[in-house]
């Protein structure tokens, strides 16, 4: 199987910066693909970003422009850069990770770590 920890949520003031890291552990397979979600209180959990199995990174319109997501193969490690924060990017954002090869596939979620952006 496959684990996934988030860690790097805080509290921020309007259009400041946060970098979210998703750390991977378990059985890391050669194919991988990854994304983040997030969901604010009363709503659906939505994609924000993700990485396709080709390495394109992909964005919600909502985030397109101010997130950058990225990984670290050697540390099995993806990150989520927010810069331009807005009081509606928060929510509690989660991991999502995918790894299979021919013969197998796990997926995982984090339990999610908190941003807050107020003043």
């Amino acid at each position: 199987q496959v684990q996934v920890v988030e860690s790097g949520g805080y509290l921020v003031q309007p259009g400041g910066s946060l970098r979210l890291s998703c750390a991977a552990s378990g059985n890391i397979f050669r194919f991988n693909v990854m994304a983040w979600y997030r969901q604010a209180p009363g709503k659906q959990r939505v994609q924000v970003a993700g990485i396709t199995l080709g390495g394109i990174t992909i964005y919600a319109d909502s985030v397109q422009g101010r997130f950058t997501i990225s990984r670290n193969n050697a540390k099995n490690t993806m990150y989520l850069q927010m810069n331009s924060l807005k009081p509606e990017d928060t929510a509690v954002y989660y991991c999502y990770w995918k790894t299979f090869n021919i013969q197998s596939a796990y997926e995982n979620w984090g339990q999610g770590t908190q941003v807050t952006v107020s003043s």
